[in-house]
């Protein structure tokens, strides 16, 4: 379906500059669409996040899952109509460059525009709150893999999100203040699909910031190289090449509308080339998502990323309002990380990891569904009462929300006094 729309944007293009354009007018669009896409992916998310933090009290709460594609269009079709209207404006005269060339040029461009356009008009659809499948099947539905992504035909919406990245990490770095987009979202398309790459229905897609939190102190270290396990005995440890990275985050009792249920698809730990920050030039970055979470001092429950997680209030005993969760992330081995994605729209900068010797005692997590689980079948079995999830490794922690970043890098440095 998405190929045969792209198709027909593409061969629409062309067809209409070839009868009813000119080379001026498809040049001078080409350049307008660029603009105007600039525009929409610099500003798209400073002004949905107007509206999703509105939230239920929003005076139209069904719009707000769909902050981020109306914000985006919207800003694109008002940019759009400006400097066209000024084009039309500044060009009332005809431009010929002659028979051939005319004839020539004009279904090339006409092809080229239909290209962007339909890139962007993909990656809009994929902001949306679509089902997963559409506007095409990117990660398989059983078993999704971020590194294997399938792309559209002749990658449009990589075309569209890739030249905006490119030009963040330049003279239009600024446009974000001054975060570069690349940092900020090194594979974007595969974010906005693996997001809402769910099995179920319930699990929302947008978050408010402030939704959850890692403490600047002890919030991230390094895993120990051996001792680990998961819930069968099986030895864990990390791929070649790559260091498993723990991050305690921590759910808000307030937030758990945003955050009770969520996959490990939804949590993306932003990492950047440690070569590229000390070299002070702007930095590459990798998402990472975790493998799983520590539900015991030494064993990680291992979690596919379609699979959901819930967290309710009764994991918040007594007047607990911070529930922590260690995640393991699988991380390159020469990047670090420096930010933590959660759902569209929230964000947060993270402190520099530290090593095993300093990490905190881990923080056990098991899900009230496991917990049931397990004591159904204990009940079967002997006849034992319902076992309880051990509360006694929440930890209560004293900076709550802290804001959306608004940088992730200065120039390229990363922060190294954390």
């Amino acid at each position: 379906m998405a190929s045969l729309g792209v198709l027909l944007i593409i061969l629409g293009c062309g067809a209409y500059q070839y009868f009813k354009g000119s080379i001026f007018k498809a040049v001078t669009t080409i350049v307008i669409t660029t603009i105007s896409s600039a525009a929409a992916f610099g500003f798209f998310e400073i002004l949905a996040d107007y509206f999703i933090s509105k939230g239920s009290e929003s005076k139209y709460p069904a719009l707000v899952p769909w902050a981020q594609p109306l914000c985006f269009a919207l800003l694109f079709v008002l940019v759009f109509a400006i400097l066209q209207t000024v084009a039309m404006q500044l060009s009332k005269l005809s431009v010929d460059f002659g028979q051939l060339p005319e004839r020539i040029g004009r279904p090339i461009l006409g092809v080229f525009l239909g290209l962007v356009l339909s890139g962007l008009l993909l990656t809009v659809l994929a902001m949306a709150p679509l089902p997963n499948k559409y506007p095409y099947q990117r990660f398989d539905d059983r078993q999704p893999k971020s590194d294997s992504p399938t792309k559209a035909l002749l990658n449009v919406d990589g075309l569209a999100t890739g030249w905006f990245s490119l030009m963040s990490r330049g003279s239009f770095g600024a446009i974000r203040k001054p975060t570069s987009f690349a940092a900020a979202h090194p594979s974007f398309l595969d974010e906005l699909y693996l997001n809402r790459h769910s099995d179920s229905d319930e699990v929302t897609l947008i978050a408010k910031e402030g939704s959850i939190d890692v403490a600047r102190k002890q919030g991230v270290w390094y895993a120990p190289a051996t001792g680990l396990s998961d819930s069968e005995g099986k030895v864990i440890t990390s791929q070649p090449g790559h260091t498993l990275v723990v991050v305690r985050l921590t759910i808000l009792r307030n937030a758990l509308k945003d955050a009770g249920k969520f996959t490990p698809a939804q949590l993306r730990l932003v990492c950047v080339s440690r070569e590229a920050a000390q070299a002070k030039v702007a930095p590459k970055a990798k998402n990472a998502y975790p493998i799983g979470y520590f539900s015991g001092a030494s064993q990680i429950t291992e979690k596919k990323l379609s699979e959901v997680i819930t967290i309710t209030r009764s994991d918040f005993p007594g007047n607990e309002v911070r529930k922590d969760i260690d995640f393991v992330f699988n991380v390159p081995s020469d990047y670090t990380p420096i930010a933590l994605q959660f759902k569209q729209n929230c964000i947060l900068q993270i402190p520099k990891p530290v090593s095993s010797e300093q990490a905190p005692p881990a923080s056990p997590f098991v899900e009230k569904a496991e917990v049931r689980t397990s004591s159904s079948l204990s009940d079967n079995d002997s006849s034992s009462s319902t076992t309880n999830p051990d509360s006694s490794n929440v930890s209560s922690r004293p900076d709550v929300g802290r804001r959306v970043v608004e940088r992730l890098t200065t120039g390229g440095n990363i922060d190294e006094t954390e």
